[in-house]
């Protein structure tokens, strides 16, 4: 069963509660944990992991269909894609709690499979493929404005630009130059990482993201921008 904490947390924050609380659990029971106890009658997630892959596709889709016209066909693709990846999923999934509710079997226990990145991402899409049988799209579009939609706005998955290696090669087109960014404020709920990007040890940028990565390719990004 997920935690009576659990379930405040989704009504509290997320303004989330399921009519049918056995999808719920059906979206964090890994195959492994259904193995080891068959009297239970609980089916893993893989079913709802299937459906809510369909289902954040569409959401994105549509979101950056309406609220980025000016993007063309081969830049809303590339934006989606960024935005669906792997890391970015799990991330969010350990972001809004899901990370301890997971049910898994002894092996996977052990073998720290709850903070494998891609078993978290399955469980954030199946998560999203319960809460659209239980309620249907526009709770999973409201879910999602409270946690995805935001990041894209920021600009956090713009492109696949990888800015720390273009500022690099730039800089040290002459020689040598000492590239530094330092964490100057984190927090964990919601994950928001600040970093200050120093040049010669002298601060230039900082960038904000919700996690150190992207907030490094931000200030790349900002100290990028100021040099061309």
């Amino acid at each position: 069963m997920v935690s009576t904490k659990f379930l405040k947390k989704l009504k509290d924050e997320y303004n989330v509660k399921f009519n049918n609380e056995k999808l719920l659990e059906e979206a964090f029971t890994h195959s492994s944990y259904s193995n080891e106890h068959p009297d239970a009658g609980i089916r893993d997630y893989e079913k709802l992991e299937f459906l809510g892959d369909a289902v954040l596709e569409l959401a994105v889709s549509n979101y950056l269909y309406r609220h980025y016209p000016k993007l063309n066909e081969g830049e809303l693709t590339r934006l989606r894609s960024n935005i669906v990846r792997t890391e970015g999923f799990s991330e969010f999934a350990i972001e809004c709690g899901f990370q301890k509710e997971i049910h898994l079997g002894n092996g996977e226990e052990k073998a720290g499979a709850r903070s494998r990145k891609t078993l978290l991402e399955d469980v954030f899409e199946a998560f999203n493929g319960a809460l659209y049988l239980d309620q249907g799209m526009p709770a999973v579009e409201h879910f999602l404005h409270l946690t995805v939609y935001p990041l894209i706005d920021k600009g956090e998955f713009d492109d696949s630009r990888d800015y720390k290696t273009d500022l690099q090669e730039l800089l040290q087109q002459n020689g040598p130059v000492n590239i530094e960014y330092s964490v100057i404020s984190e927090s964990q709920l919601p994950s928001h990482f600040e970093v200050e990007l120093k040049i010669n040890d002298e601060a230039k940028t900082r960038g904000e993201g919700h996690n150190k990565k992207a907030a490094e390719q931000q200030a790349a990004k900002a100290a990028l921008k100021e040099l061309e």
